[in-house]
């Protein structure tokens, strides 16, 4: 079937009048459902005084499985649409153990299938039998369908670009099919928003993405791995495979930023999944703390540290970032639990109620948090002696005994309680307001942690059946037990923990295991957003000895000395010259701080089109010219980078380090880095 590349576009014109069809098919479906609602409305509407409340009750359930109907058409039409642009990007002819003849499989973004013999034309990239694409060359295969393993022979492979219903290419697997469409992929300039990239998954990629067995799965993945997608693309399979069970609104993304989320944002809608819930590890904060305390941001945190790096600040950050620490305020809450409830005898105006008893209701109730069991214990306490008068409690004296009860706490509210922790372990010094009311950013967690101890937390987030965190290595230990404690579902946890912004607070994949004992973790060694030049000029900056880098070359990155701070800002004009001359999308010019990088957008806003400055405020990625931090950059790509000021007094520190290598590590095609005096030493 199809042996040459005429066969081929032949059998794509084919399949294109049938997806045709079957797109005004569904089109005329569609009309003809709000046609249909439209006409029941109007009966309800004229007829409404004679129907009876029966009637009424069945034309409503009809104008709603209509609507109903309509709504999963138009998803369908949507489908269509896709695969009328691209039907498909590769074929895999499959002889089952047994079987003579080989069968052809046509694999695309979504299946389709003809209507009048109901035989599948097209299999979605997440089925079963479409695994063995991502999985296997020509010879012995298998893949595991609900009836158990599927043995045989793959006899042929194909793949295909496909674009706007033309056949670009096509390519046999003797060509090495993923190493040859990969450098066409790769070869690409960049977008605004992350594309998916279900024809060049590849086989590491594609095991973390069908993994179903996994309660926890930690995805490690170098600079230019694709973790990210990979990530979506496994919430888009998971999606499929538990459609039953689990649908969009059940999972929820914790992400870095807005921006990151928005840069994100098309994967899902491109797979033909709905986009789902995202928020950060903030905005959870800033939801309990609303009302009570201020906090410094993790941005602010970073920058700060930047202007200035205060021993006292880092020993702070990095006690409350280590294991231990969450050791040590799990004993200091157990002898909070057990040592710090202190009863005496209640009477009050014919109330009388025992120590022991009360130290009895005390324990009892050792399941709830604290402050919820001392209110339960009172209003038991109220309650009972309702029961005994036969009379009401009269209001005052039910408050007298609330705050008799509550005063038995030797803390009144959670800040007391996790301030006298650090005089617990004899060093009050570490703990620091910024100013009254406002936590440093290395308290918000444990503050968290501790009041789910003391307060406990109404979070909302029951719902949530699968949480995605991405950037793994800038949460620390501390703010994965909230997590454990807010989430009670499966996670997908990814990051590299050479990309941490705070090395201070960084968690490396050794602590996540230690975190979560019980999860399966996954390493993704193969880099592909940067040219091999680009990725080796990074790695001097900050080597992985576990990173494999992809095989496409380009130019050499290159360091510029400038006499002056003005000619600085003419090299890096020139630079943008370039840039504007070429054929990139996307140029990043990643500095330092949020100051320098305002500084140069001022210089340059006026005099070129398409310049952003992006900060920790900004809500969405653009192409053409944006002007930002290397915090900021984090999880993005862009064709050409800038990288301003790479001199020995900017880049010096450990911190440093790791923004200029995050930096340089954003640049798929083009590199650049300047400076005026000294050389960084990482440079050199």
């Amino acid at each position: 079937m199809n042996r040459t590349e005429k066969d081929e576009r032949q059998y794509l014109h084919e399949i294109l009048k049938k997806l045709k069809a079957a797109y005004q098919s569904i089109d005329q479906k569609i009309s003809g459902y709000a046609n249909e609602i439209q006409e029941t409305k109007k009966y309800i509407w004229e007829n409404n005084a004679q129907l009876d409340l029966a009637e009424k009750a069945a034309n409503r359930i009809a104008v709603h499985e209509l609507i109903d109907f309509g709504e999963k058409a138009i998803v369908q039409k949507q489908k269509i649409a896709k695969l009328i642009n691209s039907p498909y990007f590769g074929r895999i002819d499959f002889r089952e153990n047994g079987e003579i003849q080989e069968t052809p499989f046509y694999i695309g973004m979504h299946s389709f299938e003809d209507e009048s013999d109901k035989e599948v034309l097209i299999y979605d990239w997440r089925a079963p039998i479409s695994s063995m694409f991502y999985d296997f060359e020509m010879g012995n295969a298998y893949y595991t369908a609900p009836i158990g393993r599927i043995c045989g022979d793959i006899c042929l492979k194909r793949q295909y670009k496909i674009k706007d219903s033309h056949m670009e290419y096509m390519l046999e697997s003797a060509l090495n099919i993923g190493d040859d469409v990969l450098q066409k992929e790769l070869s690409r300039t960049s977008d605004e928003k992350m594309k998916n990239i279900v024809a060049t998954i590849q086989r590491e990629q594609n095991s973390i993405i069908r993994n179903e067995r996994s309660e926890i799965l930690i995805i490690q993945g170098v600079a230019g791995s694709g973790k990210t997608s990979i990530a979506l693309h496994r919430v888009a399979f998971l999606l499929y495979r538990f459609k039953e069970q689990l649908t969009s609104k059940d999972i929820l993304i914790i992400s870095p930023n807005k921006v990151f989320s928005d840069y994100i944002s098309n994967v899902l809608p491109e797979l033909g999944e709905e986009e789902i819930i995202e928020m950060d590890m903030e905005e959870i904060a800033s939801n309990e703390m609303v009302g009570r305390l201020d906090f410094q941001s993790f941005s602010q945190q970073v920058a700060d540290l930047m202007r200035s790096e205060d021993s006292r600040v880092i020993e702070r950050i990095r006690y409350k970032a280590a294991l231990d620490f969450v050791r040590d305020l799990d004993l200091y809450l157990e002898k909070a639990d057990t040592e710090y409830f202190s009863p005496t005898d209640i009477c009050i105006e014919g109330i009388n109620v025992s120590k022991e008893y009360l130290m009895q209701s005390y324990t009892a109730l050792k399941r709830m948090p604290v402050k919820k069991r001392l209110e339960k214990m009172a209003q038991d306490i109220i309650e009972k002696r309702k029961t005994e008068s036969g009379k009401k409690i009269k209001s005052p004296i039910a408050k007298k005994v609330k705050t008799a009860v509550l005063k038995m706490y030797k803390f009144k509210d959670t800040l007391s309680l996790y301030k006298n922790f650090y005089h617990h372990i004899g060093k009050p010094e570490l703990f620091q307001l910024i100013q009254k009311d406002t936590l440093e950013y290395a308290d918000v967690f444990p503050y968290m942690y501790t009041k789910m101890f003391f307060e406990g937390m109404d979070t909302g987030f029951e719902h949530v059946k699968h949480l995605l965190v991405d950037e793994m290595q800038d949460y620390t230990p501390i703010q994965y037990a909230v997590i454990k404690k807010l989430f009670h579902c499966k996670m997908t946890i990814l990051g590299d923990s050479f990309q941490s912004v705070n090395p201070h607070s960084a968690s490396s994949l050794e602590v996540l295991k230690n975190v979560f004992g019980d999860a399966e973790c996954m390493e993704l060694r193969k880099s592909y957003r940067s040219t091999i030049e680009i990725t080796n000029f990074a790695q001097k900056i900050k080597s992985n000895s576990k990173l494999v880098p992809i095989e496409r070359y380009g130019e050499e990155p290159t360091i510029r000395n400038c006499a002056t701070s003005e000619g600085q800002s003419e090299e890096i004009r020139h630079l943008i010259s370039d840039y504007v001359k070429s054929s990139y999308n996307s140029l990043g010019i990643l500095c330092k701080t949020q100051e320098q990088a305002v500084e140069i957008y001022q210089q340059v806003k006026d005099k070129y089109n398409d310049v952003y400055l992006l900060d920790f405020g900004s809500t969405e990625l653009k192409d053409g010219i944006t002007i930002t931090t290397a915090h900021m950059a984090k999880g993005l790509e862009f064709d050409q980078v800038i990288v301003p000021s790479v001199c020995s007094d900017i880049y010096h520190t450990d911190l440093d380090r790791s923004m200029l290598y995050v930096a340089c590590t954003r640049a798929m095609h083009r590199l650049d880095l300047t400076y005026c005096g000294e050389l960084t030493h990482f440079l050199c």
